[in-house]
C-alpha cells in the first residue's frame, strides 16, 4: 500500500502556449468530436515536425487535425495550416463565434466551439491518407495518449517530461 494517495480527480496540465480562448475552443471542441465518435488528443508533434492544435481518431481508422483560431491575426499569422493536410484525411478551423466564418479557406472545415460545446458548420473535404501516413498518425496519436495516461496515473514516474515523439 502506498504512503500518499492517489488523487480522485486527475487533469492534463496546460504547457501555456495556447490562449484562454484556444484552451475553451479545444474543449468544446472535443466534446463534438466525442459526441461524434472520435478520441482526441492535443498538442500533437507531426512528422513534418509541426504541431497540431488537435488530432482526432475514430473507431474506423478515420484522421482529422483541428487547427485552433482564436482570432483575426492568428489566422492571418497562420501559414502552416496547409502543411497539416498530409497528415489527415480531413482538416478542419475550429474558432469562436466572435469570428467571420468568411475569413477561412473554403477548402477547410468550419466548427465553432465555446467551452461548453461546438456546432459543425462546414464539413471538410476529404482526401484519404496512404496507407503508411496512417499507420505512422495512428501510432503517434497511441503513444501520445498512452504516455499522457501514464503521467496522470504516475507523476513522480520516470517519465522524460516529454511524449516521446
Amino acid at each position: 500500500m502506498s504512503p500518499h494517495p492517489i488523487p480522485s480527480t486527475a487533469a492534463l496540465p496546460v504547457d501555456g502556449r495556447q490562449s484562454e480562448t484556444a484552451l475553451t475552443v479545444a474543449r468544446g471542441t472535443s466534446r463534438l468530436l466525442r459526441s461524434l465518435g472520435f478520441a482526441c488528443v492535443s498538442e500533437v508533434p507531426l512528422p513534418s515536425g509541426r504541431r497540431a492544435d488537435l488530432v482526432a481518431l475514430n473507431g474506423r481508422g478515420e484522421i482529422w487535425i483541428l487547427e485552433i483560431k482564436s482570432s483575426f491575426e492568428d489566422l492571418r499569422a497562420d501559414q502552416k495550416w496547409r502543411d497539416y493536410r498530409a497528415h489527415c484525411d480531413r482538416l478542419f478551423f475550429a474558432f469562436t463565434a466572435a469570428l467571420p466564418e468568411e475569413i477561412f479557406p473554403a477548402e477547410t472545415g468550419l466548427i465553432v466551439a465555446d467551452a461548453y460545446g461546438a456546432e459543425l458548420r462546414r464539413e471538410a473535404p476529404e482526401h484519404r491518407l496512404q496507407p503508411a501516413t496512417r499507420k505512422l498518425m495512428t501510432l503517434r496519436f497511441g503513444l501520445m495518449a498512452a504516455q499522457r495516461l501514464a503521467r496522470l496515473a504516475d507523476p513522480q514516474g520516470h517519465a522524460t517530461g516529454s511524449d516521446g515523439l
